[in-house]
């Protein structure tokens, strides 16, 4: 192989590097096919958790599994080159102490080949940030509205929209960027909260229903596709690939019910039989002139 045709992966100190600088750009991804067509336009592709609500039907991200994250985590990482895959660390895989975190993490950066993962949580959690960064794992943050947290928070809530409540939000956001996280998800947080935070930081916020000023954005694919049903209020639909789909869904079962697909150019015709000649065909004679 050349060496010109060689893609450098972008890497975890890369995002890093990016704070305050161009912005960074970010899609949920969950499968290989889907990673091939994004992957070239991407900072970095999140293999979120949220893959149980969107390709799983679940109401929450709560029962998502390690092994379900890693063998997603894994077919994003095959069809893709070039962004950074970060793999989100699912909910009981990593609060019970710093050393579960990095076996969980370990296993899932081994079985996938991604370059960081992605865990919820500020300042609780900064101890096992740390622990997991001086161990050799890139890690994202994740704090505001954290899914996994849904049965605490009562729901899908905003956060910040209060001010008293902005002293914690910021705390958190400083203990991660102290241990070691090298980006944050800034999630469903009131848009001057998320600039502030984004101004006191050392490291790259990454916005989500949160603020323009953020250093990057990210949203699910599916709902910026126009592929899923409901979407939050953030979300801007960069399409409308669910009423296409339908469409052509639409167009193919009445090809089939009248018997118009498939047509002789979707078919195959019989191989000749073995040995069999090819026909010579006598040219005709021609008068000379």
């Amino acid at each position: 192989m050349s060496q010109h045709s060689v893609i450098r992966r972008v890497t975890a100190p890369d995002i890093r590097a990016r704070k305050g600088g161009d912005k960074i750009v970010s899609l949920t991804c969950y499968h290989a096919h889907t990673a091939r067509l994004v992957d070239p336009h991407m900072d970095f592709l999140l293999v979120g958790d949220s893959l149980g609500m969107v390709m799983h039907g679940l109401e929450t991200t709560v029962p998502v599994p390690l092994d379900m994250m890693i063998m997603h985590g894994a077919a994003v990482v095959r069809g893709s080159r070039h962004a950074l895959v970060v793999v989100d660390m699912p909910f009981g895989s990593y609060e019970e102490s710093p050393a579960i975190a990095f076996r969980n993490a370990a296993r899932v950066m081994k079985e996938t080949g991604c370059g960081a993962v992605k865990l919820e949580g500020g300042a609780r959690m900064a101890e096992t940030v740390a622990f997991l960064t001086q161990r050799g794992i890139p890690v994202m943050a994740h704090i505001g509205l954290t899914p996994q947290s849904v049965n605490m928070m009562g729901g899908f809530k905003t956060q910040g929209r209060r001010q008293e409540e902005w002293a914690a939000i910021e705390a958190d956001a400083a203990a991660v960027a102290e241990a070691g996280a090298f980006a944050v998800v800034l999630e469903g947080m009131a848009e001057l909260l998320a600039a502030k935070i984004t101004r006191a930081i050392p490291i790259p916020t990454i916005g989500i229903g949160a603020s323009a000023e953020c250093d990057g954005q990210i949203l699910v694919l599916e709902d910026m596709l126009g592929l899923s049903p409901t979407v939050p209020k953030f979300v801007k639909k960069f399409a409308e690939l669910g009423a296409a789909i339908e469409d052509a869904v639409k167009d193919y079962a009445t090809e089939v019910r009248a018997r118009a697909f498939p047509a002789k150019d979707h078919v195959y015709a019989m191989a000749k039989p073995a040995g069999e000649k090819p026909r010579v065909t006598k040219m005709s004679k021609t008068k000379p002139n």
